[in-house]
């Protein structure tokens, strides 16, 4: 089985990368992060994108998740 459609949870710096990357290399891609701004910059470039809180289970199961090839999670860790 070869992997067609990726998800992108966190669409940061290194998330909006890969995201964009992966959209090259002919993959369907779907983007999702809390931040409105960067999931509306990034709308027209990938196949989907959604503003949603990837810590909320149920959210994740209405997007369907798990019917993606391989999901990637990108964590910003903020120290203060």
């Amino acid at each position: 089985m070869k992997i067609q459609q990726f998800v992108v949870i966190g669409l940061g710096r290194f998330g909006s990368s890969l995201a964009l990357e992966l959209m090259d290399l002919g993959y369907e891609v779907l983007g999702l992060d809390k931040n409105e701004e960067i999931v509306n910059d990034l709308s027209d470039q990938l196949t989907h994108t959604v503003v949603a809180d990837a810590t909320d289970e149920e959210v994740l199961k209405s997007l369907g998740i798990r019917n993606f090839d391989c999901g990637i999670v990108l964590l910003a860790m903020i120290f203060r």
